[in-house]
């Protein structure tokens, strides 16, 4: 199977997919994690339409946002996915929409409907205004989102007592030399180590391959835990840093219903051309490019 997509994704495959295996553990301390730490609707989502989805068990769309949020800003959503999972298939079809894409910001916000960064969405009005921004950008329904705060990753790393991570190119970031090869992170180390991408000739793509490995050393720990303080742990993280719109009951008919299209995953990065405009570098997004990844999250594609 190829590597799952960017750090949010790993996430939401544990949330949505994963809330069966946690209930085996710590019922309660999960569920009440969920519904009361984690649980937010939003406005943009009808969410009568998606509860009516799931129970007819059709193509469900859900939007990944991995935000730099730090005290007294709200951040940006620099990390933005759309997974498609199509239970008639058994898989999961993950867009990746580069956060430098122009396009025009939604919502019912000031800033609605002028041409700007997607990724400023976020910034301006929050989950609501960047679900209606995404869907207007790919003119599609969005049913369930995910955010998660990346300067949660320090805590979810030291959760499970560091990640051992394989590093491809030696560099320094905030301070801390990074050798290459095999190295161990704690969480500030890991969260650096996932931040770096000016001095990566791949930019983003480099820095998502990082928070990638950084999460996938999360999963690997995470799963080898039996005792119930270290599960108790990591879900006191998530719920601290993690928002959905999916309360525990949802994710755990998605777990029944919709746990095969999770373990089949393809990703697609979006690419468009870099364009500066009153100063302001873009990415302009050609609009063949924006309906292949259409047909990868409309049901029969």
């Amino acid at each position: 199977m190829k590597k799952l997509g960017k750090i949010t994704a790993i996430v939401a495959i544990l949330l949505f997919f994963g809330a069966g295996t946690y209930a085996g553990y710590v019922y309660s301390q999960a569920e009440t994690t969920v519904n009361s730490n984690m649980h937010s609707p939003v406005t943009s989502i009808d969410h009568e339409e998606t509860k009516k989805k799931v129970e007819d068990k059709e193509t469900i769309n859900i939007l990944l946002m991995g935000v730099d949020e730090r005290e007294g800003d709200r951040g940006r959503s620099d990390t933005l996915l759309v997974a498609s999972v199509q239970p008639s298939k058994e898989k999961t079809n993950m867009i990746s929409i580069p956060r430098d894409t122009r396009t025009v910001l939604g919502g019912n916000e000031p800033e609605s409907g002028r041409m700007d960064k997607i990724n400023h969405a976020y910034a301006f009005g929050g989950v609501d205004m960047a679900v209606d921004t995404v869907e207007t950008f790919m003119d599609m329904e969005l049913d369930y989102y995910v955010r998660i705060n990346m300067e949660g990753l320090v805590e979810l790393v030291d959760a499970v007592n560091g990640v051992t991570v394989t590093n491809d190119r030696a560099f320094t970031q905030g301070g801390i030399e990074f050798p290459e090869g095999e190295i161990d992170l704690s969480g500030n180390e890991a969260l650096e180590y996932a931040r770096m991408r000016k001095n990566d000739p791949n930019g983003d793509l480099g820095r998502n391959e990082r928070q990638r490995e950084v999460i996938k050393g999360v999963v690997d720990k995470a799963a080898s835990f039996s005792s119930v303080s270290k599960i108790q742990g990591i879900l006191d993280v998530l719920g601290g840093n993690v928002t959905t719109n999916a309360d525990f009951d949802t994710m755990k008919m998605l777990f029944q219903d919709y746990r095969k299209s999770g373990q089949n995953i393809d990703t697609y990065q979006m690419k468009g051309s870099g364009v500066t405009i009153d100063g302001i570098y873009y990415m302009q997004m050609p609009d063949e490019e924006i309906a292949k990844a259409k047909s990868l999250i409309t049901p029969g594609s």
